[in-house]
């Protein structure tokens, strides 16, 4: 998991309730249409074109090389004079062998269309996404937190005080949701309860999407559920094989461990399979349970994550099926995964046990979360860059870095690219006010640009790795993307790890575009 420290001196954003009563509260039931299935004669019978057309010519060759030619010369005979008149004149064994060299000409084009289609790397698309809407019986208020905090009787006063006071600064609303294992008098924080909010999440998620598809759960070939801190056995993935009567074939990962970054690790993931498995639909499934998760301790670096994680989901159905260039939404530009290989990257977020023995997640505080923070983001960027910046941005990046090495690093400050340039839509991840002010200030982003991740922390807090999703949600239903624009979401996570995912639309969604400037 990944968040900010509100710690920090960072000048607080306060997003009042009353701008965001117009933010858009998903609909329980959408239709685009069916789902069926696509075809690629290319991909799927190049094996099979090439034997039908190479077996007649070895035929032919082998009649005329042993049978004396005679049954072959009369038919070239008859074929005379059927051909051009230039042709007429000709020797039927010349026309045999004109013919034969045509025939190879085409096969060999064949041949090298075919090996360049195999090559050619498959577009993913995005069909369509959901995220998990819980019913109005599992919100809570500040003031229901504050209370139930004070109730269980697992805090001590300075530990119900400071949960209090960062609940506050968080960015949260009055709005957001807990499982209902935690909400008890009596908190359930068992197996069982877990299992029933993941049950409940996953498959609020799916029926959702089947609903807006048409998709049927037998028509998944691959199935990718993230879960970082809840790994059951038998895993969450087989949960919902079991659930909806999946095929038996279907090809299922479950990932754990990897933190808020893991929606984005999912999707790449997915990218990975399509380009092997042709025509093929993945369904990815991001999620973080907390019903085992909230920390029932008294040390504050542990705390965090009691007063910014929420309940939520959401579920993605993607596809290497041309037919979805005029069908999806979107298609996968390019997908960038990075982990930082040191011990405070590797501490930055670390799940462990206090002086008590009261199971937590373990929270970076202040400047080291933030130095982990940059450096990640920077190499994130350095190898995005290349794929979606305009040559006039790299270039004067370019420029930038050799004038450094020359004139020394410390005295001509770095160039940061414009990446608005590159992206017209950004789903940052909702980590909390201050990694949103941050990328904020450092990309010279709108308050337009990061109302999606405000809004998003403010309305469902901080859902782990389907906030971004929540944020794609949030720009298709009160901003509008227009057919070609991108949409970067960028997510950070334990490890530490930094990852990115780029999406080009591939027709109109949402509204009428409000003013970027406002």
């Amino acid at each position: 998991m990944s968040s900010s420290s509100s710690t920090n001196s960072a000048p607080q954003k306060v997003v009042e309730e009353e701008e965001v009563k117009s933010y858009y509260y998903p609909d329980r039931d959408a239709d685009i249409g069916e789902v069926g299935q696509g075809y690629s004669i290319w991909r799927n019978n190049t094996f099979r074109t090439m034997i039908l057309g190479f077996t007649p010519l070895v035929a032919i060759n082998f009649i005329y090389l042993y049978n004396n030619s005679d049954i072959l010369l009369d038919i070239f005979s008859k074929f005379q004079t059927m051909v051009y008149e230039e042709f007429q004149q000709q020797d039927p064994k010349n026309i045999y062998i004109i013919i034969t060299l045509a025939f190879l000409s085409l096969l060999l084009l064949e041949l090298v269309i075919s090996v360049f289609m195999s090559k050619r790397r498959r577009a993913v698309y995005l069909v369509d996404f959901s995220v998990f809407q819980p019913e109005d019986k599992y919100k809570i208020t500040h003031e229901f937190f504050v209370e139930h905090t004070k109730r269980v009787g697992w805090f001590e006063q300075p530990s119900i005080d400071f949960q209090t006071k960062l609940l506050y600064r968080t960015g949260l609303g009055n709005e957001t949701y807990f499982p209902a294992g935690i909400t008890k008098p009596v908190p359930d924080v068992s197996m069982e309860s877990a299992r029933q909010e993941a049950d409940m999440v996953l498959s609020g998620c799916l029926d959702a999407l089947f609903a807006k598809t048409g998709l049927k759960p037998k028509e998944i070939d691959i199935l990718i559920v993230n879960c970082s801190l809840f790994n059951p056995t038998p895993s969450l993935a087989a949960m919902m094989m079991n659930r909806y009567g999946m095929r038996p074939d279907i090809l299922s990962y479950n990932l754990s461990g990897m933190g808020c970054s893991a929606g984005v690790i999912s999707i790449d993931l997915a990218k990975q399979l399509l380009q092997v498995h042709k025509n093929a639909t993945a369904v990815v499934l991001s999620t973080e349970n907390i019903t085992q998760n909230w920390y029932r301790g008294n040390e504050k670096a542990m705390l965090l994550t009691n007063t910014l994680f929420r309940m939520g989901g959401a579920a993605i159905m993607l596809s290497n099926k041309s037919k979805y260039y005029w069908t999806g939404k979107y298609r996968l530009v390019a997908s960038v995964r990075v982990t930082k290989s040191h011990d405070a990257a590797y501490n930055a977020v670390y799940q462990t046990e206090d002086s008590k023995g009261n199971k937590g997640v373990r929270l970076a505080m202040g400047r080291d979360l933030l130095n982990v923070v940059g450096d990640c983001l920077k190499t994130n960027l350095t190898i995005l860059g290349p794929m979606v910046l305009p040559w006039s941005e790299q270039i004067k990046f370019f420029v930038n870095f050799c004038y450094r090495k020359i004139a020394g690093s410390k005295k001509v400050p770095a160039y940061v690219p414009n990446f608005k340039k590159a992206f017209q839509h950004f789903c940052i991840h909702a980590g909390g006010r201050a990694v949103i002010d941050g990328l904020e200030e450092n990309f010279k982003l709108t308050p337009y640009d990061v109302e999606p991740s405000r809004a998003t922390l403010y309305r469902y807090g901080n859902t782990s790795s389907s906030s971004i999703w929540y944020e794609l949600n949030f720009i298709e239903k009160q901003h509008s993307v227009k057919r070609g624009e991108k949409v970067w979401q960028l997510a950070f996570g334990s490890g530490f790890k930094c990852n990115s995912a780029v999406w080009e639309a591939l027709r109109p969604i949402g509204p009428v575009n409000k003013d970027k400037n406002n």
